[in-house]
């Protein structure tokens, strides 16, 4: 390996870095937020919120990392396939980022209001999302399908808790108009977790993309030509 070789793996060892510690700081992000929620934390919410500055400052520092790789180093087949897909996942754990902090905010507003029910589903949807980034990056440093195939079945399991706790937050604002505006803040947080797993399966079908040249998006396995 000559000497420019070793500096271009220097270069992509430096990149798996930081989207890990991206990954990382998006993830406690996500926890603080769910935390902030569940102990009715306001200070640990308005946190979070400030804290999203961070992440938007990684994002920024990871797309041009990526983009000086492809201008410079001018990458072939799977090494271009790596710096395109980190390229394209940066985005995804921004926007969670940006969803911990809508999370926060509608913590805030709920601590300023009785509790309207113990938080069981919820909580739940955030566990399994959290497990979803955290196993959607282990299978892009692996390069690992198999473990992005599993990781994206387990979304089906956070829509379908999305749906039980749409269910049951109508009935509260049905019996009881109360109850709405509360409801609707609650409605809003489980949406935003079913959005961050949504990001997460797209995450995995990058990863796929990248590990095997196959492109899973809209519902089939597709060889890329």
């Amino acid at each position: 390996m000559d000497k420019l070789e070793r500096h271009f793996e220097k270069d992509l060892e430096t990149l798996t870095a930081e989207l890990l510690k991206f990954g990382s700081v998006c993830q406690e992000a996500i926890e603080s937020a769910l935390t902030a929620l569940v102990n009715r934390d306001s200070e640990l919410a308005r946190a979070v919120i400030a804290g999203d500055e961070v992440l938007d400052q990684q994002e920024l520092q990871l797309d041009q990392l990526c983009t000086d790789l492809l201008a410079l180093r001018q990458p072939m087949a799977s090494d271009l396939r790596f710096i395109t897909t980190a390229l394209k996942i940066t985005p995804e754990i921004e926007r969670m980022g940006d969803l911990a902090v809508n999370i926060s905010e509608r913590a805030i507003e709920l601590n300023q209001e009785p509790l309207l029910k113990p938080l069981i589903d919820i909580p739940e949807m955030g566990r399994i999302a959290v497990a979803m980034l955290r196993q959607s990056l282990e299978a892009f440093v692996r390069h690992d399908a198999d473990l992005a195939r599993s990781t994206i079945k387990r979304d089906d399991s956070v829509d379908q808790l999305m749906e039980q706790v749409f269910r049951e937050l109508m009935t509260f604002m049905i019996e009881d108009p109360h109850t709405i505006t509360r409801a609707i803040r609650l409605t809003f947080v489980a949406k935003y977790l079913e959005r961050i797993a949504d990001g997460c399966t797209n995450i995995c079908e990058q990863v796929v993309y990248m590990a095997e040249g196959r492109v899973i998006r809209h519902g089939g396995f597709h060889p890329v030509r």
